[in-house]
């Protein structure tokens, strides 16, 4: 299956790079280049794209405001948003996954990477790049602790086993890494991780990490005072 790609990006130069790479992958193509968020709203809305790839700093309406709108849009349920910017900061992460983006890319990655990226957010899997999974991190350890209730509370749905890939998935394991701790198949670790996202209302695989560490499933680790 082809994966169908929307570029969102005010750079025309590096909209035309991201085309070039893209095109030239068997299972993609770009169905549409935005110079601005509103302009990715409305062609995401005409082109219906698998993924599209989201600059966060753009004229007028910037890429967290069309990620959110995006993400809103229940026409739009099959479209998934990759951020790809070079201000991987906590501010910026932690309104990605709140808008509801499925990955946080740097554009320090190279085009292996990038094509990765695209390829893992598509199959509907949460993508965070090193500095981005430390942002979050970051930002939860500037957050109060979690009430002790919390976790049993909001976690009450869920399965031991479900509970035990959640918490192996907040530790930034893939689903292969996962399945070989656990001597199970990889699809047997997609269900546990879907059916968790399921229960606790989880668009993707972020959101499921971020309310592991909020719901105190995982502990974060806070600095010595």
């Amino acid at each position: 299956m082809t994966i169908r790609v929307l570029l969102a990006d005010d750079q025309a130069l590096l909209r035309g790079a991201f085309r070039v790479l893209i095109d030239a992958a068997e299972d993609m193509e770009v169905v549409g280049e935005a110079a601005d968020g509103r302009e990715a709203v409305e062609l995401a809305r005409a082109t219906r794209p698998d993924v599209v790839l989201m600059d966060i700093r753009m004229p007028g309406v910037d890429g967290l405001s069309a990620t959110a709108a995006i993400c809103g849009d229940e026409d739009l349920a099959g479209t998934r948003v990759l951020i790809l910017t070079t201000f991987e900061i906590d501010e910026y992460v932690a309104q990605a996954l709140r808008a509801g983006a499925g990955g946080f890319l740097g554009k320090g990655a190279d085009p292996k990477e990038l094509l990765a990226a695209l390829r893992t957010v598509a199959a509907g899997e949460a993508l965070l790049s090193p500095a981005a999974t430390r942002a979050v991190i970051d930002q939860l350890l500037a957050q109060p602790e979690p009430a002790a209730t919390d976790a049993p509370q909001r976690l009450s749905a869920l399965t031991a086993r479900e509970r035990e890939v959640m918490a192996m998935a907040a530790t930034g394991l893939t689903n292969e890494e996962i399945a070989e701790r656990m001597y199970v198949s990889p699809f047997t670790v997609r269900t546990h991780v879907h059916r968790a996202m399921s229960k606790l209302d989880a668009r993707d695989r972020a959101q499921l990490v971020a309310i592991a560490y909020q719901s105190g499933l995982v502990p974060v680790a806070r600095p010595a005072r």
